[in-house]
């Protein structure tokens, strides 16, 4: 697969919710592609569909109607437990509260989604020792998330999500419970990230100066794409 190859393609997506007898519209026939190691920012008001269009990318959640492609495979059409399978091997995801564990270590927190795969403990250690290594963060492997900064409690949700060798991240408002100093490191991180691991990346925020980060920005705005730049 080239680099200018697709890595998301979604077409026509159309996705709604029932609230009581109501019908909420929240993305209106979306189109959307993103090739294979772009970065890629999310932005737009709250109830714009930014999380929703994320979940259906991410496969955490279906389309309405339309379909979403990620490197050739509709996932759209995918039964749950083949969509369970595929997000094991193929996405990667960081979240805004970091959503780790309390009571395990750097380390438990970052084997979780190894536990899914048919790996040997010795390949599990040596896949989280890597992934630790890689956000900087060997040093303490053995401390629980209370015992750590929000940042590093960050670089732990992200060691995790690389831990399977993902082909995307997906990350909703990976920045948003940090200060500017911890907010500038993971963003620094993320683009690595992208540049030595060659990963493709797409985040969800609020924040201009990380959008700024990304190759290009896509705005929303009451379920369609307004700009993309």
């Amino acid at each position: 697969m080239t680099d200018s190859a697709k890595c998301v393609d979604v077409r026509n997506v159309h996705k709604s919710f029932r609230r009581g007898s109501e019908v909420v519209d929240v993305l209106n026939g979306l189109n959307l592609t993103v090739n294979e190691g772009e970065f890629v920012g999310l932005m737009g008001p709250s109830g714009s569909g930014k999380t929703t269009l994320l979940n259906l990318i991410a496969g955490l959640d279906r389309p309405t109607e339309g379909e979403v492609f990620v490197r050739g495979e509709m996932i759209s059409s995918m039964t749950e437990s083949q969509l369970a399978s595929w997000r094991t091997r193929s996405i990667g995801f960081v979240f805004q509260f970091y959503n780790l564990l309390p009571v395990l270590t750097a380390f438990r927190n970052v084997e979780l989604p190894l536990l899914l795969l048919p790996l040997s403990a010795a390949e599990r250690k040596k896949q989280v020792l890597t992934a630790l290594d890689i956000v900087g963060l060997s040093e303490r492997l053995h401390h629980r998330p209370g015992q750590l900064s929000g940042g590093q409690q960050q670089r732990v949700g992200i060691a995790r999500a690389i831990v399977t060798d993902p082909s995307l991240i997906v990350a909703d408002e990976p920045t948003g419970a940090l200060d500017s100093k911890s907010a500038d490191e993971i963003l620094d991180l993320l683009g690595e990230l992208r540049k030595s691991l060659h990963k493709t990346i797409i985040i969800v925020t609020h924040d201009p100066r990380a959008a700024a980060r990304a190759d290009r920005e896509i705005h929303l705005d009451k379920g369609q794409l307004v700009t993309a730049q």
